[in-house]
């Protein structure tokens, strides 16, 4: 299968590409480096240094016209989301639309698309499945939100095969240590850097931390299951930040104790998500558990 991955030199997209290629699948890459290196593309993928939005985007798609896009390409922060709406818009909305577009037009038998937690918002019952109504508290959220919506139209007015995979707090090798969900990245960078960080939410905040490898495995299982499906992907449990502090510390030998601070703009007090019906539809599971995920993170971040 020739495979495209949009934003494929990021932090979850350069473990899709490699997790594909293992599976013996062909693979281009196209990012415009905002927030990837090309360092994290596997020498075995077709690296393309492009802007998914522009001309030469759209040249390369007909030429390369893959069997399937994985589309993970996005603005990744919440906060910047909240200053800057119009911006989040284009690099999440218009681009997805401007995708489907291409898909539709050259045949594309499979769309998977990276969605976030970020579309339920606050909620008052955990874990939270894919029956709950979502609303969304940031511009981020309300742009995943709206681009699951297209998606689903597509597939209803065009006939695009697809499945929204909706990923909890990814972690792990390459993660950039910025936005909400580069959390574990951020904390052991500050810590090697002998740096204090600051736990906001008082360090109380539940989210549900799934290891990057598990999430390319998902993607991967998506390619042939799952058909229509908008899923969870995520370990199925609540960690507090704090924990995660104390994981790391421990790991890190650090010795301070963290500042505490309220929450941001936008971001959700707790949250974790169900992933039975990833389980069932992908016939896939998470299989690395926190300590030995964030062991390899640390190892990761030692020998950089």
């Amino acid at each position: 299968m020739i495979i495209l991955v949009t934003g494929g030199a990021g932090f979850i997209g350069s473990q899709v590409v490699e997790t594909s290629i293992d599976a013996g699948h062909v693979v281009h890459v196209a990012d415009d480096l905002s927030t990837g290196s090309t360092h994290n593309v596997s020498a075995l993928a077709a690296f393309h240094h492009v802007d998914i939005g522009s001309d030469t985007f759209r040249e390369l798609f007909g030429e390369i016209r893959p069997d399937a896009v994985i589309h993970m390409a996005a603005q990744i922060n919440v906060t910047a989301s909240m200053s800057n709406p119009v911006f989040d818009a284009e690099a999440g909305i218009i681009n997805t639309i401007r995708l489907l577009d291409l898909c539709v037009a050259n045949d594309v038998g499979r769309f998977v698309f990276a969605s976030s937690a970020a579309v339920y918002g606050a909620t008052e019952t955990i874990p939270v499945d894919e029956t709950f109504q979502c609303n969304p508290l940031s511009p981020y959220g309300v742009s995943k939100l709206a681009c699951e919506e297209y998606v689903k139209l597509y597939g209803r007015s065009h006939g695009l095969p697809f499945v929204i995979l909706r990923n909890s707090n990814v972690y792990g090798p390459r993660q950039i240590a910025q936005g909400e969900c580069g959390v574990c990245a951020i904390l052991t960078q500050q810590m090697i850097r002998g740096e204090i960080p600051t736990l906001y939410g008082h360090g109380n905040p539940l989210r549900d931390y799934i290891y990057v490898d598990d999430v390319a495995g998902a993607n991967l299982a998506a390619l042939t299951h799952g058909d229509g499906s908008t899923l969870n992907v995520s370990s199925g449990e609540g960690v507090s930040v704090r924990v995660i502090f104390d994981r790391l510390k421990e790991f890190l030998e650090f010795g301070d104790e963290p500042r505490l601070a309220p929450l941001r703009p936008g971001e959700i007090e707790n949250t974790y998500l169900s992933n039975q019906r990833a389980i069932e539809a992908l016939c896939w599971n998470p299989e690395t558990n926190l300590s030995d995920g964030l062991r390899l993170t640390v190892d990761h971040f030692r020998t950089r």
